[in-house]
């Protein structure tokens, strides 16, 4: 089931087409990445891939394995194994790390509730594993974090999550060197303990995949997949930036 397909999908924003007739295939185990220039429509992909109902669509679906959850809301989403970080995460005070990731473990395990003891049991292990300090559990869940805290915080979601499929959201946006490094390294390691989960970066840079095996590259401009290729097309626009395919894209 750890596979993500989406099929001739346009979306609309207030009366506006951002998304045209997209279509990739994320096979289980695989990691793809989606690059493209700003007011592509990578984050309204993202958005549409949660389920924000603010975005229309108007055709296409979404399906992760053989369920289609282009109508889901964002728990059924979640509760069938679909996970995204977040570019910008949220700040909630008032609840705690530990009472957010209780509630989002048992939802994803479809079980009623687990402990507090169980969940912190769970969090205090993938925290070591990434290198991560502990302290942080019982603070409100990113009120107050750095960057680097909040994207540590939601590599961490995903492995206690461990999610079918994998949206990351320009998680290396806005992070220095060091908080890209440990990031990078933290995906890896959910990487080797997850090994059929299907991920889609979606990103500007080349730095964050360098931590990465990348199986395909899809490049959208203006709404639409104008090119895919192996790992070395995402050098290629390191190196020549999107200008050429915005052009062969208008030609």
């Amino acid at each position: 089931m750890s596979s993500l397909s989406i099929s001739n999908l346009s979306v609309r924003v207030e009366g506006k087409n951002i998304l045209n007739n997209v279509s990739l295939e994320v096979p289980e185990g695989q990691t793809h990445v989606l690059m493209g220039p700003n007011g592509s429509g990578k984050s309204t992909l993202s958005n549409v891939l949660l389920g924000n109902s603010q975005y229309e669509v108007t055709s296409g679906k979404i399906l992760i394995g053989d369920v289609d959850i282009t109508n889901m809301s964002v728990d059924e989403r979640a509760g069938v194994g679909l996970f995204l970080a977040f570019q910008h995460p949220e700040s909630i005070p008032g609840v705690s790390v530990t009472n957010f990731l209780r509630q989002a473990m048992a939802k994803r395990k479809s079980v009623e509730d687990f402990s507090v003891l169980e969940v912190r049991l769970a969090v205090m292990d993938w925290a070591n594993k990434l290198g991560m300090d502990t302290q942080f559990i019982d603070r409100y869940l990113n009120d107050g974090f750095s960057g680097g805290e909040k994207k540590r915080n939601e590599v961490l979601q995903m492995a206690l999550l461990e999610p079918e499929v994998a949206i990351l959201d320009e998680i290396d946006s806005g992070l220095d060197i060091d908080a890209v490094a440990a990031v990078g390294e933290g995906l890896k390691t959910i990487r080797t303990q997850n090994p059929s989960m299907a991920v889609l970066c979606i990103t500007h840079y080349q730095r964050i995949l360098s931590y990465m095996e990348i199986d395909r590259v899809h490049i959208l401009v203006d709404g639409s997949i104008v090119k895919s290729g192996g790992p070395e097309l995402a050098n290629e626009i390191e190196n020549e930036g999107f200008d050429l395919l915005k052009e062969g894209a208008a030609s």
